[in-house]
């Protein structure tokens, strides 16, 4: 019924740098990038392989309440082949990487970056 997950929607503050975040710091590409006068927003498609993320711009909108408990969407997960290289590559660009850590139900690794409006994104090894 539910074959795969269409897109992840993205409320950001400041839209410039979020675009510049997901596309020169995780590597999306912008599919569409449409001004909406009516609401004083940006919406901009991108995506990277299969994934696609709706980024969206609002007049003010109000601060995630907790870091990363807060009711409803907790973070994103991203499918990576190494976390340790994916961490490296992200260090390089100078983005704050957790500390890797293990998943104690699978034995993957993990670890967590944020992007600029401090919404949590896991990255995840995918070891199949």
């Amino acid at each position: 019924m539910l074959p795969a997950v269409h897109h992840v929607a993205i409320i950001c503050i400041d839209y410039e740098t979020s675009k510049q975040f997901y596309t020169n710091k995780l590597g999306f590409v912008v599919l569409a990038e449409n001004w909406r006068a009516e609401r004083q927003s940006w919406k901009c498609g991108l995506q990277r392989g299969s994934i696609q993320i709706e980024l969206f711009s609002f007049p003010a909108p109000p601060s995630r309440s907790t870091k990363p408990e807060a009711c409803g969407l907790r973070h994103i997960a991203f499918s990576v082949a190494s976390v340790e290289a994916t961490a490296d590559l992200l260090r390089a660009q100078s983005v704050d990487v957790e500390p890797i850590r293990t998943d104690p139900y699978t034995g993957r690794l993990f670890t967590f970056i944020a992007d600029p409006d401090g919404l949590p994104i896991e990255l995840y090894q995918d070891d199949a």
